[in-house]
């Protein structure tokens, strides 16, 4: 089961992510995040490093991504690139994904590839206002990644911004379900770890046992197209 996690910069993806994780079990969630797959800058001068655009697709190594996502469909392992913020490059250390029943796909950019969304089975868009999304994005660049608040707010008008409305915004017409404000608990936040964890136990009760409460997913198993 392959879960889309979509949203500007700060909205609220990794929390609801961990909502899915918290509803379900680690044991059974493997999260695979689109920040991993920025492609190494390792031979450009660092002031260009800084000035690049990380908002925009072609900043994915997307044939990557596609590669390892298309590996865990096929129940398979991989080894997955950890990015260094502070200097823009590839880190010399990575992480082994195994396979497990439920993997979740989160970043900002990912419905904005064709490859990926033909592997989504469900699609959620975090949908927050601009100024909150703002205010995390200075906190965790400040306070995690070493910028000052001149240069992240530099950035923010420059790149991230435009990318937003351009890229970002207009991919949350491929969602099935979008989530307010990046909320960390209400209906809609609850209503999807409730489908998620009924289409887990479907697909892993034995065959000719009793149906699943109908609660869930529709007879296809097919997700509300909004809520």
């Amino acid at each position: 089961m392959f879960i889309g996690i979509c949203g500007g910069t700060g909205s609220g993806k990794t929390t609801i992510a961990r909502a899915i994780v918290d509803a379900v079990g680690c044991d059974n969630v493997v999260l695979v995040e689109q920040d991993s797959y920025y492609r190494n800058l390792a031979d450009m001068p660092l002031d260009e490093r800084h000035q690049a655009n990380f908002d925009h697709p072609d900043a994915i190594d997307s044939d990557m991504l596609v590669n390892h996502l298309m590996r865990l469909k096929q129940g398979l392992r991989f080894e997955m690139p950890l990015y260094d913020f502070v200097t823009h490059t590839r880190s010399d250390e990575i992480e082994v994904i195994e396979p497990k029943p439920v993997v979740i796909v989160e970043g900002i950019l990912i419905f904005s590839e064709p490859r990926v969304l033909d592997l989504l089975d469900m699609r959620v868009f975090v949908d927050t206002p601009d100024d909150i999304r703002l205010i995390r994005r200075l906190r965790r660049d400040i306070n995690e990644r070493g910028r000052t608040f001149e240069r992240t707010l530099n950035q923010y008008e420059r790149t991230i911004r435009p990318m937003h409305f351009e890229f970002v915004e207009p991919s949350k017409r491929h969602a099935n379900i979008i989530i307010p404000e990046g909320s960390q608990t209400g209906v809609t936040l609850d209503m999807l770890c409730s489908l998620v964890r009924e289409k887990l136990q479907a697909e892993t009760r034995p065959p000719g046992s009793a149906r699943a409460s109908r609660s869930g997913p529709g007879p296809s198993g097919s997700v509300p197209e909004k809520v």
